[in-house]
């Protein structure tokens, strides 16, 4: 009886252990990634749309003229990309060369947005620099005393 308990305890100790180990890794991995997720900076200029979702924009007025009952929004995803996959080249052109000149202008925008961002992070080495030289100095000369210190002992 001994031997067949001794196999039982022995699996029911080899296995808590494991399982302890698992959740406590799913629990850190959770906490982890609430606390790491950036801030979003809302002066960021914000992404130009896909020539689909361009012509979306104007397909959203006419369905809801066409069918004013209808309030889903999926309803009108569903039937503007039945709509989008229906259209010849032809007839989608427009709408891509509205997306191409709202990219080219988001393009100009986030230039003169990182030329800012860089600049502002330009002005807080240089804030940087100069405290690392304070303290520096201040460390140096404290190091200075301590030797004083150290020579008036050996007199």
């Amino acid at each position: 009886m001994k031997g067949a308990r001794g196999k039982g305890a022995a699996k029911r100790d080899t296995l808590k252990p494991v399982d302890d180990r698992k959740v406590g890794k799913k629990k850190a991995a959770a906490s982890k990634g609430k606390k790491t997720k950036a801030a979003k900076d809302p002066n960021k200029p914000k992404r130009p749309p896909s020539a689909f979702f361009v012509f979306l924009e104007e397909f959203r007025i006419t369905f809801k003229k066409e069918n004013p009952n209808n309030k889903a929004v999926s309803a009108v995803g569903k039937a503007g990309g039945e709509k989008w996959k229906s259209m010849s080249a032809a007839e989608k052109a427009p709408y891509e060369a509205k997306a191409a000149k709202r990219k080219t202008e988001y393009e100009k925008l986030m230039k003169a947005y990182n030329k800012k961002q860089e600049s502002e992070a330009d002005d807080v080495e240089e804030e940087s620099d100069k405290s690392k030289s304070e303290v520096d100095e201040e460390s140096g000369q404290e190091d200075d005393e301590a030797d004083d210190d150290e020579d008036e002992d050996d007199d």
